[in-house]
């Protein structure tokens, strides 16, 4: 039975930034008044603040705030991503495309993937890509919402959104705060622990107040103030698995020549000696970093690799981060649960540094506790948590494992290292028959993983034999699709002039 004697109503957030906020904004629409939210934050630190590409989920999150998009995407300078172009990463010179959305339209028993295998090498077959919704779109410049009707090849995109992370924090306060979430500038200097069982008790702050709660957030960032410092809970390092552990960033002005001024509606990673750089446009700038293992690079050369490679003026002076991937060994200890930085680092290859910060949310509401903090609701919320980083983390190793650049010693080392077996399954079997094999549910489905297999020049050594015994003409359906979509988004606006009929921002937005 439900006892209201155990029932939360203290929650305290520690730290604001995008993780703090987003927390406090979500907590505060599921939760009645009778549970207080709490964040402490203060102005003197910083929040690290790069993270600007998203995934599709960002939009349910969004829209479970009861945020409107052409709003949310006014006050935070937002545009459009239809997936990720990778440069350079399997060879020099090659390109590729992630998606949102999977390429084409299933049309057989047979993944429509495993026909393109069987023709690829065909003359005039073009490549995966020119299959994809998204990618003959973001090629082109153009966007616009996905069709509702299933029988058009618009309906089978998805989109997520490139933003200013700092102002989204400021945006997600402003919804908090109008929905009860109290806010207390303050720096923690302390921390108080039960004597009886070690829980956090209270934090103190610089001014001597004393901030008590029965559940404790920690969005601290990758200090985690709580859940390392206080708790030591423990860290898994995965640098020998992804061995870049340094970033700079720095924002710059969209160019003013026309043939550079386009506003792609996705990200651009390019691989480079010792890392790689990304490219994420914004309305009023465009967000560049320089990700890179200081094993191989200095600082100075990383920076200066990054300013000679910007596509207009650089806006400030590069923003130097430093983090060692990877997760604590416990994202909820005793009555800390972490969130965001403090609760791990995954390298921002594919955007998933906000998504991990949204699914950490959903699984505490999922398995929200009461004041007797059964152990068994926070085992299972930690187990869920271990499977999504490492299925991430597995899907990050892919695209350095599988390169042939042999031009740097970065690459030869990853090009080299041992993989996880989890990993190393999937490889091989994509490598035996084009198939795509999981362990359940996973955040990149099928059509990421083939993108990335292929782009990384992944090839199988056959396809799927049931193609050969179906009577299906694959490539006169490969042919119409193509030109489907080539037909599709010639009649869609420019993604430019889509943002400025639906969602450019205000003048007085700040840069």
């Amino acid at each position: 039975m439900s006892n209201p004697e155990r029932h939360l109503r203290d929650i305290v957030i520690i730290g604001g930034g995008s993780a703090g906020w987003m927390a406090a904004a979500a907590l505060s629409s599921a939760l009645s008044q009778r549970c207080r939210v709490t964040l402490v934050e203060s102005d003197e630190i910083g929040t690290v603040g790069v993270g600007e590409a998203t995934i599709p989920p960002i939009r349910i999150f969004n829209q479970t705030l009861g945020l409107d998009e052409a709003e949310f995407l006014k006050r935070t300078q937002g545009t459009f991503k239809l997936g990720i172009e990778f440069v350079d990463w399997a060879r020099l010179g090659q390109r590729y495309f992630h998606p949102f959305g999977p390429h084409g339209v299933q049309f057989d028993l047979s993944p429509q993937h495993q026909y393109w295998l069987r023709s690829r090498g065909r003359e005039g077959m073009p490549g995966i890509d020119e299959h994809s919704m998204a990618w003959v779109m973001a090629s082109r410049g153009r966007f616009d919402r996905p069709s509702s009707d299933p029988r058009s090849v618009l309906s089978t995109f998805d989109y997520a959104y490139h933003f200013d992370a700092t102002l989204y924090a400021r945006y997600l306060r402003e919804v908090s705060e109008a929905r009860g979430v109290r806010r207390i500038e303050g720096q923690v200097v302390g921390v108080a622990l039960r004597p009886t069982d070690g829980f956090v008790a209270s934090v103190r702050l610089a001014d001597g107040r004393d901030i008590a709660g029965e559940l404790f957030i920690d969005c601290s960032g990758f200090r985690g103030l709580l859940i390392e410092q206080t708790l030591h809970t423990g860290y898994e390092d995965w640098s020998h698995w992804l061995p870049c552990d340094r970033a700079m960033a720095v924002p710059c002005s969209h160019p003013e020549s026309p043939e550079g001024g386009e506003l792609t509606p996705y990200t651009r990673s390019t691989a480079r000696a010792a890392g790689w750089q990304w490219r994420i446009p914004l309305q009023h700038r465009i967000g560049n970093g320089h990700v890179y293992s200081s094993q191989f690079l200095d600082d100075d050369e990383a920076a200066a690799v990054l300013l000679d490679n910007l596509d207009g003026a650089a806006l400030a002076a590069p923003r130097a981060l430093r983090f060692t991937t990877g997760r604590r060994k416990q994202f909820w200890n005793r009555n800390v649960v972490a969130l965001g930085l403090a609760s791990g680092f995954m390298e921002p290859l594919e955007s998933t540094s906000l998504h991990l910060v949204q699914s950490g949310i959903s699984r505490l509401l999922a398995l929200f506790p009461d004041r007797d903090f059964d152990p068994l609701t926070a085992a299972e919320y930690n187990r869920i948590g271990v499977q999504e980083f490492e299925r991430i983390r597995d899907f990050l190793i892919l695209h350095y494992k599988l390169t042939e650049r042999d031009d740097a010693p970065l690459w030869r080392y990853c090009a080299a290292m041992p993989i996880p077996d989890t990993l190393q399954y999937k490889i091989e079997h994509f490598r035996r028959y084009g198939r795509l094999v999981s362990e359940g549910m996973e955040l990149f489905g099928n059509a990421s993983w083939l993108s990335v297999h292929i782009g990384q020049l992944n090839w199988p050594q056959r396809h799927d034999p049931l193609v050969d015994l179906r009577d299906v003409d694959g490539d006169a359906v490969l042919a119409r699709l193509r030109q489907a979509m080539v037909s599709a988004a010639h009649g869609l606006p420019g993604h430019a002039d889509f943002i400025r009929r639906h969602c450019a921002a205000r003048a007085a937005c700040p840069a």
